[in-house]
């Protein structure tokens, strides 16, 4: 599961006040829940993008900080993928990006950014 915070001074209830219609939007209908870290977050279990086996997606909430968004994409493999579904591959990749651009206003680079900095100031990381 990836955890992304929004860009200072942004909340994510303010950015997507109704989580559940937008994932249902970006990804297809939620089929149920799946509890992590204390927090229920939706899974989409039959994906409107054949690239998508499973989605998990929802708010993490923190007490006494700000909620990150937690998501959990599976991938079929492309070895297993159709001629019609390779070319759905392209439009996964922009939905996921536009899903989180919305929801943390931070572009593929600079969440690709926070996720280093934030690997290199954990202090449980072995060299």
């Amino acid at each position: 599961m990836k955890e992304y915070k929004m860009r200072r001074g942004e909340y994510l209830e303010e950015r997507i006040p109704d989580m559940e219609s937008t994932v249902e939007e970006y990804f297809g209908p939620i089929t149920g829940t799946e509890e992590y870290k204390g927090s229920d977050l939706y899974v989409i279990g039959e994906p409107d993008n054949p690239v998508f086996e499973k989605i998990v997606v929802g708010t993490v909430e923190y007490s006494g900080k700000k909620d990150k968004l937690g998501v959990e994409f599976y991938e079929r493999d492309p070895t297993e993928l159709g001629p019609e579904e390779l070319e759905a591959a392209a439009d996964a990749v922009d939905i996921k990006n536009d899903f989180l651009l919305e929801a943390t206003a931070r572009d593929a680079k600079a969440r690709r950014d926070s996720m280093k900095r934030s690997v290199e100031d954990d202090p449980d990381h072995d060299f």
